[in-house]
This record gives structure tokens, sequence and C-alpha cells, in this order.
């Protein structure tokens, strides 16, 4: 038995996880390489290696005859007579090859194909694993700024992340751990490109799979997601069992499911809302916080009117126009919030068509604020117009 190579062996499939059969496939034609440049061709050449005891044997095979003409694959009579005495012309013989008698140049050679191939394979194993992961979440450790982009450990792999998938503001420091989406995995000569993302709605649907158990178990779906990446994310979810409440589950006792995620993206406002499959009750919920009077929608064309209270309006445009664009992609229609007052003097507006919804909106409205208004430094300031 050949314990030196086998305990290698050993050590190579743990470390690298290279299987031990590419191993072996390696050295046989390692093996065979080293016959060629030793001998000049290795048509005839052929390696077995007993793979319970790694003891391998290298042989010719070789065409008994009266006068060699070519000594790789012939052998007279006289030194077949020597192997075996029951050899006989036109015979082939096993001629075993000592390794040992290779030259430095041929053992050279026969030690970088096997490196070449541990090398391919450690390639090879490392591209596998990670392109699995392709579109998850993995933990990473900052190494180092290289430009404008930033490099990730991974584990056995780098992930470059580049200035396009970096949140505006964050600041990372070396050997800081940082969750990461996996974009995509390239194979390269080089070994694999993993590019990652901080930026990707998906990077927060993914940590609140793993966060949320009624996520993981089918339980609660996230129908919808919208992200303006380190300012706010609206995210659409929905129950399948009536007796669990989808919002609830997301945010967790005391906040804190919803909590650890926001202080993972660094303090990004989430705001989760119930998926409703009718398009007005959606548009509704997806401009939460702000209070909607009457939303008009076209589930042909994908627009809608929403009418609001004009102390309302600000706060449902949002600030810089976020709240409702994330609306918009939330929902995927392309909405238009109006005031009560523009809308009354719009042309084609007709009251009657709103006039139920804002009359009950406006007994809540007094009844929660007891007829005063919401003064005016806690409403986000937009001009009407945008």
């Amino acid at each position: 038995m050949n314990k030196e190579l086998m305990e290698a062996l050993d050590i190579l499939e743990k470390e690298k996880e290279i299987s031990k059969e590419t191993l072996f496939d390696a050295i046989e034609n390692s093996l065979i390489t080293a016959c060629k440049n030793h001998f000049g061709k290795s048509d005839n050449i052929k390696v077995e290696i007993n793979r319970e005891t790694c003891d391998f044997l290298c042989y010719a095979e070789k065409e008994v005859v009266e006068e060699v003409e070519d000594d790789c694959c012939q052998i007279s009579l006289d030194d077949a007579k020597e192997i075996s005495q029951r050899a006989q012309i036109g015979n082939l013989l096993h001629v075993e090859i000592k390794s040992k008698e290779f030259g430095r140049i041929a053992t050279q050679n026969a030690k970088n194909v096997i490196l070449q191939k541990i090398r391919e394979e450690e390639r090879s194993v490392i591209y596998n694993q990670y392109y699995e992961k392709e579109k998850d979440v993995v933990t990473g450790i900052v190494q180092r700024y290289v430009g404008k982009n930033i490099s990730i450990n991974l584990g056995k792999a780098d992930g470059i992340l580049n200035e396009t998938e970096q949140v505006k503001g964050e600041v990372f420091k070396p050997t800081e751990r940082v969750k990461v989406y996996i974009l995509e995995v390239k194979n390269t000569p080089k070994g694999p490109r993993i590019l990652v993302s901080r930026t990707h709605p998906e990077l927060v649907k993914r940590l609140f799979e793993s966060e949320v158990t009624e996520i993981k178990d089918g339980t609660v779906e996230i129908k919808s997601i919208a992200r303006e990446s380190g300012s706010r994310t609206k995210m659409a979810v929905w129950s399948n069992n009536p007796n669990v409440d989808a919002v609830g589950a997301c945010v967790g006792l005391n906040g804190s499911r919803v909590n650890s995620i926001v202080e993972e993206l660094r303090g990004e406002k989430i705001d989760i809302i119930n998926w409703d499959e009718n398009p007005g009750n959606l548009i509704q919920n997806a401009l939460s916080p702000a209070k909607i009077v009457a939303v008009f929608a076209d589930p042909d064309e994908k627009t809608a009117k929403v009418v609001v209270p004009d102390y309302q309006l600000s706060l449902a445009i949002g600030k810089e126009g976020q709240n409702a664009r994330l609306a918009a992609r939330l929902t995927g229609y392309k909405i238009d919030i109006k005031s009560e007052t523009q809308a009354k003097d719009s042309p084609g507006f007709r009251y009657e068509d709103y006039a139920d919804e804002y009359d009950e909106y406006d007994e809540e409205y007094d009844e929660e604020y007891d007829g005063e208004y919401v003064e005016e430094d806690s409403l986000e300031e937009i001009p009407a117009e945008e």
C-alpha cells in the first residue's frame, strides 16, 4: 500500500473538496505525459492505479517480433522470453515501466500536469459552490477598497461590490462583516468572478425570508417589493392562512424582526403593507401612511387617479415624490395624486363619485383629531405640482 499517496489524496479531498477519482485521473494522465516525454510517444502506454491501496502500475503494450524496428512498440522474442516464458511471435506483451527511470524534465512535466488539474478542479468546485448561491444572500468580510469598488471575502472566494451596487453613504471598514446579495457568478480562466450588491430589492426580500419563519415555510408570501436603497423600501405581503397576520409576522413582536433587518440595512426605512387583489385597495395600502379619500384605477391602462385631503397631499407624494414613486413601482400602476381641491377643479370631475368615501373619512378624521388639523411641521413640505 502506498500510504504517503493515500494520505496526500485524503488531505486534498478534505481541504480542496476535490474527489479522489479526479485526482487518480490526474495521476494517470501525468504518468502518460511523462512516458511520452521519455520515450517520444505514449500510444501504447497504459497506467493502472488501485483505488484501495493507491499502488500503481505503468506498462507498455509491445508486440513480440523477430526483428525489432520500433523499440517503443516492439520487443524481440529473446527479451520477451525473459519476461514471460510463454511469449511467442505476434503476442502482445505488457512491459513494466519504472517511473524512477524518467528524466528530470519528464518528472517535472508530470508534476505540472497534476498541479494544473488540481488548480482547475479547485476553481471548478468554487464556481459550482457559489453558482448555487446566485440570487441569494451571503455574509462576507470587507477586505479592502479597490478604487471605488470593494473586495469582500465570501469564504473560499472574493466578491466584488461595484460602485453602482453600493448604497450611497455607506462606508465600510476592513474586517467588517456585511450581508450582500450575489448578483452573478462568472467562470473565468483566473477563477470565478463573483459580483455582489447592496442595492438590489431582492436583498431585502432574502433578508425577510431568513428572518421570518412564516415566509420561509410559505405561509406568508412577498408579492411585490420596491426599493430606493439607503432610504426606503415598500413591501406588499399576503398570508395564505387567514389566522396569520402577514404584516404582523414580518414586523415581529415589538418590531424585533423588522428592526434586525433595518439594522442590517443601516437604518433604511421599511413599509410593510397588505397585498390586495383589488387594485384600488392595493394602491390605497401602498400610499400609506397617507389617508386616501378615493382611488379610481384602470386595470387595462394600468393607471390610477387618487384623491387625498388637501392637508395629506404632501404626505401622499412624499419627500421628493418618493412615497408616490415607490407606490407606483410596488403596484405597477401609474398613479396621479390630486388633493380634494385640485380634483374638484379638474375637468370632468364629479364630486358624487367619491363623496361617500370623503364623508366617511371626514367623520373618522373628526373623531381622531377632534376637529384640529395636523401641525404643518409634522408634514413633509412638497409642492403640489410634483
